[in-house]
């Protein structure tokens, strides 16, 4: 019995460390992942070096942005950070 309320501290950190830095981690990778897997051609995106531009192709691992003067430049879709929300 004193062995487990010995550890029982031990546990409760554990436990808090989870829900306070674990579980919101894979919350928002899982949201990132989503974002990703739903990207569209047409989409104006930013990526994670800091590069905008709109999707001209897609595949499965790779997309093709192209910039405002016309080039294209291929990215890995994981090089996505986010879509830009499109003003109504």
């Amino acid at each position: 019995m004193e062995m487990i309320v010995s550890l029982l501290p031990i546990i409760l950190m554990f436990v808090i460390f989870y829900f306070l830095l674990i579980r919101p981690q894979q919350k928002r990778q899982k949201k990132v992942q989503e974002m990703q897997t739903n990207l569209q051609k047409g989409d104006e995106v930013i990526t994670i070096g800091g590069f905008h531009g709109k999707i001209h192709a897609l595949d499965e691992g790779t997309i093709v942005l192209i910039t405002e003067n016309g080039t294209k430049l291929t990215f890995d879709r994981s090089a996505v950070r986010e879509v830009k929300q499109q003003n109504d």
